[in-house]
């Protein structure tokens, strides 16, 4: 935690023209979650006094995206110092310390930030902080110039560096931290004196030494800091959480048998003794408790599974989903906003859609609650002990009591008393020979149309 209050901008105006997409960048998602949504939660748990959302015209849908936050419009999008100016209005007589991010870094953790906005109280008053990384390829990066006593002297950009600087490992991050009583003098000093006529933010660093204003410098790890600017930077910053995520879990008690084909979202709940089979994906909601088994090739989203149930293989949970303990979900069944009891079973062919299914019942193959009627959803309730025959349709809203028992094939829409067998099917009826004489039939005109055929003249000759 800061000493000064803490106030917290994210740039998040940027087109993202790389992306080629009409979504803005900073909504395309990570694990579930909207990039810039991440970026909010990691700031969030340092408890700021505020968090301003810089986005660009017509970016209402990012505004809703990170609400009950306050936006601010940056109007002529000239580079990241017009950006931070856009915001100023939001941190008008402030006078604690400003962390300074982007919404295109969703790696970013509390921790690394947090070390940012504390480096302020370090030596010297520093006036900014910045980011600092060390990547296996430094590459085109601005480089970090440090003094003999560790602040920092200067931000080089690559073009404009020596040789002596390009071989500085030490590589501008992108996120600042401001001192906020200093800030907007900083920023009046930004000129856009560059190539593309542009403010830029770290330009600040020049103008703090100019004044005599120390410059710190916290070292992040370069996956954290790694922005995305294309679908290919999307994909990997994906797969560095992905991995994150299974690293975690598999250290707090779960077993993931194929941990490369497990996909999780970044709420995603997991309890102690998890089993999670091959080709497993969890969107977003899924709450799994103590001691389940997912077997392979599920989708789970939105659901809770209860302690000791078994899912799977090839089921789908959808939102609303609530599996109760040690209750089964087997092959090619779909649960869609519904509740099984503690032990009920559906273990392969099923689609439970608006239902509650009381403890201990179970659900034959091919059951299916007829929950629409083209216009309105309907609910079905399944009591405890139920036995629900194969071939079922339960047309909603119906009932079937405790423990009654349904007989396989039945349409059933009329509530069903507990303890009571129901039937509903068409009357057998028999008739002896008929599939001999409908064979004898067809072969004879079969044979006759295949006769007729080489008596026809090709029209060809």
């Amino acid at each position: 935690m800061t000493k000064r209050p803490l106030a917290c901008l994210v740039l998040a105006a940027g087109k993202g023209t790389r992306m080629k997409s009409d979504l803005p960048k900073v909504l395309h998602p990570v694990a579930g979650r909207p990039m810039v949504a991440h970026v909010v939660a990691a700031l969030e748990a340092l408890r700021p006094e505020r968090i301003g959302i810089v986005v660009g015209p017509g970016m209402e849908d990012v505004a809703r995206a990170v609400a009950p936050h306050r936006p601010v419009v940056q109007e002529s999008q000239l580079g990241t110092g017009d950006a931070v100016r856009s915001a100023l209005p939001l941190i008008e007589g402030f006078e604690g310390d400003v962390l300074v991010v982007f919404g295109d870094t969703p790696l970013v953790s509390p921790g690394t930030l947090g070390e940012l906005a504390a480096a302020l109280h370090g030596p010297g008053d520093p006036a900014v902080a910045v980011l600092g990384m060390r990547p296996d390829d430094p590459g085109q990066y601005g480089r970090l110039v440090l003094g003999g006593d560790g602040t920092l002297d200067a931000i080089v950009e690559y073009w404009e560096a020596d040789e002596v600087q390009k071989s500085i490992t030490l590589c501008n991050g992108g996120l600042m931290a401001f001192d906020g009583r200093r800030l907007p003098e900083l920023l009046a000093a930004l000129t856009d004196d560059n190539a593309k006529g542009e403010f830029y933010l770290t330009d600040a660093v020049a103008h703090a030494r100019l004044r005599d204003w120390t410059c710190a410098v916290v070292e992040g790890d370069p996956h954290e800091i790694m922005g995305v600017n294309s679908r290919v930077d999307l994909a990997a910053v994906e797969g560095i959480f992905q991995r994150r995520f299974r690293a975690r879990a598999m250290a707090e008690g779960v077993t993931l048998q194929d941990p490369d084909s497990v996909w999780f979202s970044a709420d995603t709940k997991l309890g102690r003794d998890v089993t999670i089979g091959p080709s497993v994906l969890f969107g977003p909601g899924a709450v799994v408790e103590d001691g389940v088994a997912i077997r392979g090739f599920c989708h789970i989203e939105g659901a809770t599974i209860r302690s000791g149930a078994i899912v799977g293989p090839f089921a789908r949970l959808r939102p609303g989903a609530d599996i109760g303990a040690e209750a089964h979900i087997g092959n090619f069944v779909e649960v869609k906003n519904a509740t099984l009891g503690a032990g009920a079973k559906a273990n392969h062919l099923a689609y439970l859609g608006d239902a509650d299914v009381g403890a201990g019942a179970n659900i034959g193959a091919g059951t299916i609650t007829c929950n629409y009627d083209g216009f309105f959803k309907h609910r079905t309730v399944i009591g405890e002990g139920a036995f629900i025959g194969s071939n079922t349709a339960l047309v909603a809203p119906v009932t079937v009591g405790d423990r009654a028992t349904i007989g396989a094939g039945s349409v059933i829409a009329a509530d069903v008393a507990e303890d009571s067998l129901a039937i509903e099917r068409a009357e057998r009826t028999d008739k002896p020979g008929w599939s001999a004489r409908f064979r004898a039939t067809k072969a004879a005109e079969k044979a006759a149309e295949k006769a007729a055929s080489k008596k026809t003249p090709d029209p060809k000759g």
